[in-house]
């Protein structure tokens, strides 16, 4: 039975030590070609769909709505029938003020008579200068009633057809304040009654909240892309409209509201629909790119070398080599960039990399020059990752590889490190990115399209596999107990 325990714990063992060696054998890195793609940057923020602009429709009738045709949701075009008001009161007061002119333009016609009686008589001298003025006086009476009651009938007429309220605009039916049997009032009493909202969705508005880190990247005239939950597969295209300009904070997160115009020929954005807005802050189409996880800071280069069984010394040698030859390139025709060509100002030196350093008193750049010449590879890279480090502020990002850049989403002009095979060998190689997306990274010097680059775990990743390593082999002691221990026994019963 002991024998038969110890068995199952060697095999135990053994399986143990065969999942590790695989685990150990499987590759560490994943190999991408170097290739041009579109680099897009993207501020995400969450907002809400609104209507550009909303109508609310009041009647200036007030009574009793006898007729309404229409409900939520419906399409009506402008000047179609929304609702009609008890129009009983209004035909009455039409009918007086008709009434009302028929009388004013009778009592014209008989004041304009008297008027012609009048000035025969006058120009015969039968009446007095007085009757004759009376009688002007009358007839310019009657013409003032005539006009008095006109107007009284046109606002008779003004207020029947207020009965019928009508669409303002062409648009949707968005709420319903007041039904059928509704009495309402005038606006002209106490505000009047709300009977309806409508809006035109033929385009909408989007009112997302971007952070602040991400409003300084804003501005009107931008591209967005929208999505909706109703929605999955299908985006939707907007443009900035403006920024607003007053802050709002929401669980301590400082927002601004950014105004988005969205076309909406079929009408699919809803009000309310909650999106997802993403700001298009920067486009590259066509450039070189690798993806993110390859970069590498200077102080993640040895974790790399490790995963790949590199020397570190001979990496640090590579970056110096790589370094040294795309110093002159990238200032060709620029004899003022070079150390060794250029005329140094007195008591400064210009480094590879462009930085002017005031010397000390009696330090010549010649003897600087000198000095670095008699430096080796390894000494010279070290030297320019010091210089390169002081130029950067904040200093490079620690842990996994290109963590150092997260924090500068679409900046430009930044300098890392990745190691790339070529024909066949594996190289470290400086080089300069662009734009990020937060996946691929533009590059724009340092490798070419023929390259292949290594995507390599994390720094903290590849320390807590070698951490596992070293327990597993201080537990098992280099090899597997159990079986050192059969194969003992039998000597130990030799002697």
């Amino acid at each position: 039975m002991k024998g038969l325990f110890r068995a199952g714990r060697v095999a135990i063992l053994v399986s143990g030590a065969a999942a590790c060696q695989k685990a150990q054998t499987a590759p560490l890195y994943e190999a991408v070609p170097v290739a041009r793609r579109d680099i897009v940057v993207t501020a995400s923020a969450s907002g809400v769909v609104q209507p550009i602009l909303t109508f609310i429709v009041k009647s200036k009738a007030w009574g009793e709505i006898i007729e309404m045709p229409v409900q939520t949701g419906d399409e009506v075009r402008k000047g179609q029938l929304l609702a009609r008001i008890d129009p009983r009161i209004p035909q009455q007061n039409l009918a007086q003020a008709q009434a009302a002119l028929d009388k004013a333009r009778a009592q014209l016609e008989t004041a304009t008579a008297q008027l012609k009686r009048s000035e025969a008589l006058y120009r015969s001298q039968s009446i007095s200068e007085t009757e004759y003025e009376s009688s002007n006086l009358a007839h310019a009476t009657a013409s003032a009633a005539v006009v008095n009651a006109e107007a009284g009938l046109q606002t008779a007429r003004d207020a029947m057809e207020d009965t019928q309220v009508r669409a303002p605009i062409t648009g949707s039916i968005l709420e319903l304040d007041a039904v059928l049997r509704t009495v309402i009032s005038s606006p002209t009493l106490g505000g009047g009654t709300v009977i309806l909202k409508m809006a035109n969705l033929d385009a909408v508005q989007d009112s997302a909240m971007v952070a602040e880190t991400d409003i300084g990247r804003v501005q009107p005239g931008l591209p967005v892309t929208i999505t909706v939950d109703a929605f999955p597969n299908r985006t939707f295209d907007g443009t900035v409209l403006k920024i607003g300009p007053q802050a709002q904070i929401m669980q301590n997160v400082t927002s601004f509201p950014v105004f988005v115009n969205i076309p909406n020929p079929g009408h699919l954005l809803k009000p309310g629909m909650n999106t997802e807005v993403r700001i298009h802050t920067g486009r590259r189409d066509g450039v070189l790119a690798v993806p993110y996880a390859a970069l590498r800071t200077p102080r993640d280069v040895a974790s790399g070398a490790a995963v790949l069984g590199l020397d570190p010394q001979l990496v640090e040698q590579q970056i110096a080599a790589a370094t040294a030859a795309a110093a002159p390139q990238g200032r060709a025709g620029d004899s003022t960039a070079h150390p060794t060509s250029q005329v140094q100002a007195p008591g400064t030196f210009t480094t590879p990399n462009g930085r002017v350093i005031t010397l000390p008193p009696g330090v010549t750049a010649d003897q600087v020059q000198q000095a670095i010449a008699k430096m080796t590879a390894a000494e010279r890279a070290l030297l320019a990752q010091v210089f390169g480090r002081s130029q950067r502020s904040g200093g490079s990002g620690g842990g996994g590889g290109g963590g150092g850049a997260r924090g500068s989403r679409g900046g430009s002009g930044n300098s890392y490190i990745v190691f790339v095979r070529r024909a066949g060998n594996v190289t470290a190689v400086p080089i300069k990115t662009g734009l990020s997306d937060q996946d691929y990274v533009e590059v724009t010097a340092g490798v070419e399209e023929k390259d292949t680059v290594l995507v390599l775990p994390s720094a903290s990743l590849v320390q807590s596999q070698q951490q596992f390593r070293q327990r597993f082999q201080n537990v098992t002691g280099g090899g597997l107990p159990g079986l050192r221990q059969q194969q003992s026994q039998p000597a130990a019963g030799a002697r």
